[in-house]
């Protein structure tokens, strides 16, 4: 594993339990683009995807 590979899998361990647990709440985050409304998920739900979505984002930027 390269320090790429372990500094990426390492920004999630603290948060998410497994990977599954990370890949359950990027597949919500897919389900919510196509299912956006009002009441639908709570706004704790959209709030944990964004953070997953962001977090990813920065690691696979650097």
């Amino acid at each position: 594993m390269t320090q790429s590979d372990r500094k990426f899998s390492d920004l999630f361990e603290d948060v998410y339990s497994s990977p599954n647990e990370l890949a359950e709440v990027l597949d919500l985050g897919v389900e919510m683009l196509f299912y956006v409304e009002e009441g639908v998920f709570s706004k704790e739900d959209l709030r944990n995807v964004v953070t997953a979505l962001r977090k990813i984002t920065l690691e696979l930027r650097k």
